[in-house]
């Protein structure tokens, strides 16, 4: 568990004011499970019940679209799928496959309003996407369309990038992509239909492309399922001189779409 929840080693010690301030509210809200809510030793974190039901995704796995393999293939070994059909970006790195506890964390960020959640997975984030990370130029979300974020209030892919870029030290660059047409949700469509949805969505913002030319870039989204979202995105990225982009999600959907 310590390996996904530690904090950095070179953290400031707090000073007696704040620490006191933690005594307070751990007094007022004590720590609880980030899922089910019983009571543990500290915030931001999930009991030992929860934590040991999620399925991480660990090496081996493909180096291009993260598809964990049951042994090892070696070295930089590919999956027959991104060998036949290479995608838009340059790889892919999840923190988990989308199914049980992972996917009601999920859920409680993007449509309860568990905005509480997105510091907690996006520390999962950096860890699953460590070496991209420390390689990059910036880090971006996929965007959402004004009017949807108008009535959603915030977009659950930005605040996991925010909290991935300020926790890094890499700029977060909010409004270098734009997603200029209001698209139907993708829950339910197939991947055709999904990429139907999604085509000429995406645009660079005015006298944005400086932002992306020859940059390597770390695209963060919540789920990735077809990848037609942030394939439509990473095109977008390419096409304005992006050197690299890497997909960074929380969760991995391995089976049906969602």
């Amino acid at each position: 568990m310590d390996d996904h929840i530690a904090q950095s080693p070179g953290r400031l010690r707090a000073s007696p004011l704040a620490t006191l301030a933690t005594i307070v509210r751990d007094l007022v809200y004590p720590p609880s499970c980030a899922h089910c809510g019983i009571r543990i030793a500290r915030h931001g974190a999930l009991c030992p019940e929860c934590w040991t039901s999620i399925r991480f995704i660990e090496r081996p796995f493909c180096e291009v679209l993260g598809t964990p393999f049951p042994f090892d293939h070696g070295t930089a070994a590919l999956s027959p799928e991104a060998i036949a059909n290479p995608p838009a970006f340059d790889r892919l790195r999840s923190v988990a496959t989308h199914d049980g506890i992972v996917r009601e964390l999920v859920h409680s960020l993007k449509y309860r309003d568990r905005i509480d959640l997105a510091p907690v997975l996006a520390r999962w984030m950096v860890r699953a996407g460590a070496p991209e990370l420390a390689a990059c130029d910036a880090v971006l979300a996929v965007p959402l369309h004004r009017t949807r974020l108008f009535t959603r209030n915030f977009n659950q892919s930005a605040e996991l990038a925010r909290h991935i870029a300020r926790s890094t030290g890499k700029p977060f660059l909010a409004y270098t992509v734009l997603r200029v047409k209001r698209t139907a949700r993708q829950v339910g469509l197939s991947a055709n239909a999904r990429a139907d949805n999604v085509r000429g969505a995406f645009a660079i913002g005015s006298g944005r492309d400086a932002d992306v030319f020859g940059r390597r870039l770390v695209l963060v989204d919540d789920v990735f399922t077809t990848g037609a979202t942030v394939s439509a995105v990473a095109k977008v990225l390419k096409r304005a001189g992006a050197a690299d982009v890497t997909v960074l999600t929380f969760a991995r959907a391995l089976s049906d779409p969602i």
